[in-house]
């Protein structure tokens, strides 16, 4: 779908100019703008109080050098990131990413993202991002922590409880928030919650890291209750093997769903008979190993090379949880072919605008990222709140709250799709309920 609109499509163009080489950010740029035509032109305040050219445009781009030491003794050098996009309803809030994919037009399509995805979670926050190109594979725990050390020590200067509050994301989980948190306390002399993910030991929330998996489960529960349809008896595919696919997993499962498959960057394990999670969290939680290893434990399941070909797995239900675009037109055309009825992102952004439109046009159930895996940062934000409190809720408390935020999700991006003439589009209703939130707020703090 192309940008009708003449200031849109002006507005566009001199994002692809002020931003060259960014194909992750002119992509998340360009579907938001789409979605916006009809509310501009209901609304077009919007655009004389410059609220729209504002918000495509960072607030604030940190980049820094992160030198650190490797167990032989040999100085390397990464590059750290914290784009603080938008922060007119709240402090910036976002996750940290360490991969050799990161560059500045990662974490700005990223930081973009969670502007929208935050205002969604009807919470007070605001969207950021950052990370590195370090990879934190294959290195030793000292290593890690050496990086972890240098790089808070320059982001120290840029963050804070009431300021900016990062938690994990691709490669940041509980080891490397853990360094994080102890470098910035010995940095600033100070217990704040300045990051969320920590330990229960030291100022972590229950139910944390259960939360994108829950809520992407939850969201897609109220998703198929509205055409009358459940996860029970339904054959579900889940990509990754990670945090957010571990615990969607779960929660599908205890649902009614039997997943089939899961997969990391090497490839793809499917087993008829369901996966046996406990298999999976022994090699990735505690041994971090590779999903090719499921086979060893479990003979009669299959492992293919190449992580790709996961969609060409018959299901009922897709559910992306690895990467950014790792869905094709031509994987969204083979999960159509196999009769798929819902597909929800857990992961950022993981559907190419091309899959998007094949499941759209074919009737597909589909759930963006930005609605659909807002349950981890909801959840981050309720770390926020009983750090504030000095107070902790129960396991059963946090999971009760992340599941109204989602149900609420659901219905605010359902409503908005509707009230603009495009029911069932949940991408635009995630979009522009997400924007009209922020640009409401936008345009009663005046020009800032």
């Amino acid at each position: 779908m192309a940008i009708k609109n003449t200031y849109l499509t002006e507005l566009m163009e001199t994002v692809i100019k002020r931003n060259p080489g960014e194909p992750e950010f002119h992509q998340a740029v360009q579907e938001v703008l789409e979605s916006l035509e009809p509310v501009i032109e209901k609304h077009p305040e919007y655009i004389k109080a410059g609220v729209i050219d504002s918000i495509v445009e960072p607030e604030r781009i940190i980049k820094f050098r992160v030198p650190w030491v490797d167990d032989n003794g040999n100085v390397h050098v990464n590059r750290g990131f914290r784009i603080q996009f938008n922060g007119a309803i709240g402090p910036y809030k976002g996750g940290l990413r360490f991969h050799p994919s990161v560059y500045e037009g990662i974490i700005k399509f990223l930081g973009f993202e969670q502007t929208f995805k935050n205002s969604l979670t009807g919470l007070p926050i605001g969207g950021a991002k950052g990370g590195s190109d370090f990879d934190p594979k294959g290195k030793s725990d000292m290593e890690v922590m050496r990086f972890c050390q240098s790089f808070m020590t320059e982001l120290s200067k840029y963050i804070g409880a009431d300021t900016d509050v990062p938690a994990g994301d691709i490669g940041v989980g509980a080891r490397e928030i853990g360094y994080l948190f102890g470098q910035y306390k010995r940095l600033r002399d100070e217990f704040t919650g300045v990051l969320t993910g920590k330990g229960l030991t030291y100022g972590g929330s229950l139910a944390r890291k259960e939360a994108t998996g829950f809520g992407l489960c939850y969201f897609t529960k109220e998703m198929l209750a509205e055409k009358g349809q459940s996860f029970e008896g339904k054959t579900v595919v889940v990509s990754g093997s990670g945090n957010v696919a571990i615990y969607a997993v779960q929660k599908a499962t205890e649902l009614g769903a039997k997943v089939v498959a899961m997969s990391d960057s090497n490839g793809y394990v499917y087993d008829k008979n369901g996966i046996d999670l406990d298999t999976v969290k022994e090699i990735k939680e505690v041994r971090r190993g590779r999903i090719k290893e499921y086979v060893d434990v479990h003979p009669e399941a299959e492992y293919h090379e190449g992580c790709k070909g996961i969609w060409t797995v018959k299901c009922d239900i897709a559910l992306p949880c690895a990467t950014q675009n790792e869905i094709d037109g031509e994987s969204a055309q083979a999960l159509v072919n196999n009769g798929v009825y819902a597909v929800a992102e857990g992961a950022n952004m993981p559907s190419t605008p091309e899959a998007i439109h094949t499941f759209q046009s074919n009737g597909v159930l589909f759930g963006p990222a930005k609605a659909a895996n807002a349950g981890g940062v909801a959840t981050s934000a309720l770390e926020m709140s009983q750090n504030s409190m000095r107070y902790s809720w129960t396991f059963e408390e946090v999971d009760a709250k992340l599941h109204d935020i989602m149900v609420n999700i659901y219905k605010n991006v359902s409503s908005a799709a509707a009230e603009y003439g495009m029911a069932d589009n949940l991408v635009a209703g995630a979009n522009i309920a997400g924007f009209i939130k922020v640009a409401e707020t936008m345009k009663a703090h005046g020009v800032v």
